[in-house]
């Protein structure tokens, strides 16, 4: 019987522990036995932004030519592509390519995605995100693996398996969808919605080197020493929340995939090969989001109504600026999809009231110099 989840040690990047490690979280599903010559294996990898491998914000390109070297033995084409936040040209790409060290994807005999066309989907079957457009390169796999980074993030508070299929919307798209699902209870159920209309056949948690604080791109890289895997990317999302110490109501993601009965009601449910408790990290610097309240407040009654309302108000973080970091780039109001960022002498100045808090200024700032403000109640609840 195949377990939920593995995991397994992976004390560092080099050649000889990426495929030990991989071979061995693997095997509990079968290996890549189901992989035939001449399928063509996408590798979804997690490509934010240009960003160097030891910043720990990309998946590592030790591990990305390990799976290749696996599935071009066994006849596959592998192809390693993402669309990082930005625009999604060939110019921009390969130098997300180039600082995240993908040359050594093809070196180790995979291709890198060089197909920047886009195309238009209907899924009637999603629950919010009925028509989207994404990155066409995708319909030419006969199968997907899903390798994502475990991070911390401002909007979902992690980003691991769910949130990165949300790399198949094309850089320049991601800012329209956060507006068109400001709440981040439906942002959520779109991620889950491209996660079903992708299937990825497995999804991979890089955990070697996780990113905490200020994640997803401006956090501080944190040792695991861990590889995870498991055929869902929800039950995967599941168990490394609790690697990190998140609970499920405070992911927004794994309340979605809970809705739709994708994952149990607990970690402990989960039927996992591995010890979690070598891999746990108590004190790994989460963002205090205040997500979990956002689900207590759709009461059918006016005063539960009214009182998640308030709750909301009073526990949601926003995003402020650290003014000691920041450069005057102006990157954070080009990116913001709600246009609420102005420049005045070089300092981004936000405007509160048309601000969604779907931190893409947090997420893509550069410098660090946007992060996740707690709100004093916040403080006041988890000092």
């Amino acid at each position: 019987m195949k377990p939920d989840v593995a995991v397994v040690p992976c004390p560092d990047y080099t050649e000889a522990s990426g495929q030990q490690a991989l071979s061995q979280v693997l095997a509990p599903f079968g290996g890549l036995a189901w992989v035939e010559p001449g399928m063509r294996i996408v590798i979804k990898a997690n490509l934010v932004s240009a960003m160097r491998p030891e910043r720990s914000a990309t998946t590592h390109p030790v591990l990305l030519c390990a799976l290749v070297r696996m599935l071009v033995r066994r006849g596959a084409q592998a192809i390693v592509g993402d669309s990082p936040g930005g625009l999604y040209h060939p110019r921009y790409v390969e130098r997300v390519y180039s600082a995240a060290g993908m040359a050594a994807v093809e070196e180790a005999g995979g291709v890198l995605n060089r197909d920047f066309s886009e195309a238009d989907a209907r899924n009637p079957q999603a629950r919010v995100c009925r028509n989207f457009r994404y990155t066409a390169y995708l319909d030419r796999a006969d199968a997907i693996i899903n390798f994502c980074k475990l991070k911390t993030h401002g909007m979902m508070a992690m980003s691991c398996g769910a949130k990165n299929m949300f790399g198949a919307i094309p850089g320049t798209t991601k800012p329209e969808y956060h507006f068109r699902y400001p709440d981040p209870r439906d942002f959520a159920r779109m991620i889950v919605d491209l996660d079903e209309y992708f299937a990825p056949r497995l999804t991979i948690v890089d955990a070697v080197d996780c990113m905490e604080g200020n994640g997803p791109t401006s956090g501080t890289p944190r040792h695991m020493g861990a590889l995870v895997a498991g055929e869902s990317p929800h039950k995967v999302d599941l168990f490394c929340a609790g690697l990190i110490g998140l609970k499920r109501e405070e992911v927004p993601t794994l309340e979605a995939a809970l809705e739709r009965d994708l994952i149990p009601a607990s970690a402990e449910e989960l039927t996992v090969l591995g010890d979690p408790r070598q891999f746990a990290i108590p004190d790994f610097q989460r963002i205090a989001t205040g997500n979990s309240h956002l689900f207590k407040g759709d009461g059918r009654s006016l005063a539960k109504r009214i009182r998640g309302e308030v709750l909301q108000r009073l526990l949601t973080q926003r995003p402020a600026l650290k003014a000691s970091k920041c450069v005057g780039c102006g990157l954070c109001g080009k990116i913001c999809p709600a246009k609420a960022i102005e420049m005045r002498g070089k300092r981004p100045q936000i405007d509160r009231g048309k601000c969604i808090r779907c931190f893409c200024c947090q997420e893509f700032c550069p410098h660090g110099a946007m992060y996740v403000h707690r709100t004093a109640l916040v403080r006041l609840l988890d000092p």
